[in-house]
């Protein structure tokens, strides 16, 4: 069976202030490796699905970005929204571009911005995936097991195994980010996983699902996977559709789904205390991409665009930004606020 893939590759730009920016996100940064994390995500697909079975869907605002940091990859293979539409009409177009090429082809849907080290684990998990999806007529998500009781991050509650598969599961339910407690008491019950917000499924399987719980959507697939349609008029109907998530319109009422537990690192490197981990660490909790002296200071976390070095003295727990044109100095565990920040910025710093 054929593979094809969508990389959804859009987002604010927010977390990642001042090094990301609106037109700037968190995938098209280079932070943990040479290359960009979409660079790492199309990288990682080498070997399984080739990139002219790639669609990379992101928006007017990134496009030109997107298109700088995949310089080799096909440039008929990105496509940028006209308007924001949310993560259904996201899905559903890249449904269709798949459809108008294979209409019985299996599917993975990848967000850009994740860290994946061991690419042939992750490799093996795709592949068992689609012998999932295409075997048991389902829709599979891939769950990450909780390293910690992540607030940030959404959950899956696993029911029943499935006979025959190790490590495949009954959904029972997506819960949405939870507060402290209540991640803590998922992770005491034990048979809850991160959403990693990776999905497999064929094409007839999740267009079934499209046509019984959101069938405009369902409709805008049939309509642009017609020979010729969607290059002609698939922004104009785009822009028509509902604005409302994936998760809301299909995932949480479709019939079948399950979870196949990953084998794989992930990291969703959520903000800057989590790319934290991939600097340089010295005696007393600081960490830097960039030269760094330190006196009497502690816990502190460092990032600059051009290398520059940064000297602390007496300060603890901060994170230090510095780019170009703006500088950030914020409280280590304010991080999660900085997008807060960002809507007070000039237009221009945004």
């Amino acid at each position: 069976m054929e593979i094809y893939a969508l990389i959804l590759a859009g987002g604010s730009g927010e977390r990642f202030w001042p090094l990301s920016r609106r037109a700037l996100p968190k995938q098209l940064l280079r932070l943990v490796s040479s290359r960009s994390l979409l660079e790492e995500t199309v990288a990682r697909l080498d070997g399984l699905i080739p990139p002219a079975r790639i669609v990379i869907l992101t928006n007017v605002d990134q496009e030109k970005g997107v298109r700088e940091s995949l310089k080799n990859f096909p440039t008929c293979n990105i496509i940028a929204e006209p308007s924001k539409r949310d993560t259904a009409a996201a899905v559903a177009l890249g449904i269709a571009w798949v459809a108008a090429r294979n209409h019985t082809a299996a599917m993975v849907i990848l967000p850009a911005d994740h860290v994946i080290k061991e690419t042939a684990a992750f490799q093996k998990i795709i592949r068992d995936a689609v012998e999932a999806a295409e075997k048991k007529s389902a829709l599979i998500t891939i769950g990450i097991r909780p390293a910690s009781a992540h607030p940030g991050f959404g959950y899956i509650e696993m029911g029943e195994p499935i006979p025959g598969k190790p490590g495949l599961f009954r959904v029972v339910r997506f819960r949405e980010k939870p507060n402290v407690d209540l991640a803590e008491s998922f992770i005491r019950k034990g048979n809850f996983r991160w959403n990693a917000g990776m999905f497999v499924w064929t094409v007839p399987t999740i267009l079934t699902e499209f046509n019984r719980h959101a069938p405009e959507f369902g409709r805008f697939i049939s309509m642009m996977s017609s020979p010729g349609a969607f290059e002609k008029s698939w922004g104009e109907k785009f822009s028509k559709l509902p604005r409302t998530s994936f998760d809301y319109a299909v995932m949480e009422h479709a019939d079948r789904v399950l979870v196949l537990e990953a084998e794989f690192d992930w990291d969703d490197v959520g903000g800057w205390p989590a790319v934290a981990r991939y600097f340089p660490r010295d005696s007393r909790g600081n960490v830097a991409n960039c030269g760094l002296t330190v006196l009497e200071a502690g816990d502190n976390i460092v990032f600059d665009d051009a290398g520059n070095n940064v000297a602390l003295l007496g300060v603890n727990n901060l994170i230090v930004v510095r780019t170009r044109d703006a500088v950030l100095v914020c409280h280590r565990h304010h991080a999660e606020k900085i997008k807060n920040l960002v809507a007070k910025l000039p237009e221009a710093l945004q």
